[in-house]
């Protein structure tokens, strides 16, 4: 029984808040705003907040600096400002690029705090990449790259802070060194469908010199997807309607629409009809 047919408002908005993020990291702009707007809508005072954080999240992986820091000052620093405290390194990132770096410091001196109460790896390695961020030295993007290795630690911050540190050493001059981390980061990205994120990485790996070959180049075009447009593709090819797609999956049939548009151009195809055949193995297409 899902909680939206039995009214449970606090675990429905919740789930909200999980799906927009994947899709801010993915840079889905439908999905996540189809998303925050039912949290704005119906969730509690605290989750417009999160909503809020959510979307500039989708700005920072997409280089909108600026954009995001309004964002993010707004919902760090609201009067809804309950359960932001993740959003913190993101607005000292906004804030540093942006040109700000005494609200920078503020974010990132906060998010420590939190960190060292908490004590938990994962914690501790994005509060030293805020500090390396800051221009604390090497020394603070070796304790995050150590920190983010061990059991436990969310991939998609791992990366991150990969990317980072490579940005880091290329502007040393250190190009050589940048490469490993940065193509760590460019593989962790595009294994978790995080579009602007490794195209990202993908540029400034470019700029140490080193080629690249993207998964949107793979021979096999369903590569070429990313996860929520496979999802939809292969339930279409099966001959749902968009409106039965998006019940399976939760989504409207307006985005269900939207992936499929997106996803045809890329499969090569130009109708719904010709999915089967893309799909030929089913679910281990060929």
């Amino acid at each position: 029984m899902r909680a939206q047919d039995t009214g449970q408002s606090h675990n429905l908005a919740f789930l909200w808040a999980v799906l927009a993020q994947v899709a801010a990291i993915e840079g889905d702009h439908e999905r996540c705003k189809e998303l925050t707007a039912e949290i704005t809508a119906h969730g509690t005072a605290p989750g417009h907040a999160r909503a809020m954080a959510i979307t500039a999240l989708l700005d920072l992986g997409l280089g909108r600096y600026e954009a995001a820091l309004v964002k993010l000052t707004e919902a760090v620093e609201g009067p809804n400002k309950l359960g932001t405290v993740h959003s913190l390194p993101d607005l000292a990132e906004a804030a540093a690029r942006a040109g700000h770096p005494a609200q920078a410091q503020e974010a990132a001196r906060r998010y420590a705090d939190w960190a060292d109460h908490t004590a938990r790896p994962w914690a501790l390695a994005i509060a030293a990449r805020c500090q390396a961020l800051l221009g604390a030295g090497e020394d603070a993007w070796m304790r995050a790259v150590h920190l983010h290795r061990q059991e436990g630690n969310p991939p998609f911050e791992r990366a991150r802070t990969e990317l980072v540190y490579g940005e880091w050493l290329r502007r040393q001059h250190r190009r050589v060194d940048a490469r490993a981390p940065l193509r760590s980061a460019l593989e962790t990205f595009e294994r978790l469908g995080a579009r602007p994120w490794a195209d990202r990485g993908a540029t400034e790996l470019r700029a140490t010199g080193q080629s690249v070959t993207r998964h949107a180049e793979d021979p096999d075009p369903l590569a070429r997807l990313t996860p929520q447009e496979l999802q939809v593709v292969r339930l279409a090819a099966t001959g749902l309607s968009n409106r039965d797609i998006g019940a399976q999956l939760f989504l409207s049939p307006r985005t269900v629409g939207y992936h499929l548009y997106n996803a045809y151009p890329k499969l090569g195809i130009a109708s719904r009809g010709e999915l089967p055949g893309v799909l030929s193995g089913g679910d281990s297409p060929k």
